[in-house]
């Protein structure tokens, strides 16, 4: 017995709570959309802290290792650019894992607009 059949064809997204058909949401309950804002999130967290680390070994390398000009700049140039991207991807990963387990109920959700301008008179 496969876990959809438990329920019933339409199932409310428990991030952006819309109704979806269950073969629209995973196991977590997410939706398409809601899957997709939530590894753009992570992506852009990942990034920044892909950048932490690459600046963090930049000042390492600099003040701790201290390389002479005789050795190939562009080593260290790679060095850093390496540690961007693996620290980027690592912590996209990790970021997106823990918005999976934490699963917080209605992130995504906005509340439904009545189609009435504010008249500000009172």
């Amino acid at each position: 017995m496969h876990w959809k059949e438990r329920f019933p064809e339409e199932i409310t997204c428990v991030r952006c709570l819309e109704e979806k058909e269950a073969r629209e949401l995973d196991r977590l309950l997410w939706c398409e959309e809601c899957q997709v804002k939530a590894k753009k999130r992570a992506s852009v967290w990942g990034w920044a802290s892909g950048g932490g680390i690459a600046t963090g070994l930049a000042l390492y390398i600099w003040f701790g290792v201290q390389p002479s000009m005789d050795l190939i700049p562009t080593g260290w140039l790679a060095t850093l650019g390496a540690a961007f991207y693996l620290g980027g991807r690592v912590s996209r990963e990790i970021i997106f894992g823990a918005m999976r387990l934490r699963n917080r109920r209605a992130v995504e959700a906005r509340p439904p607009s009545t189609g009435e301008a504010p008249s500000g008179r009172g």
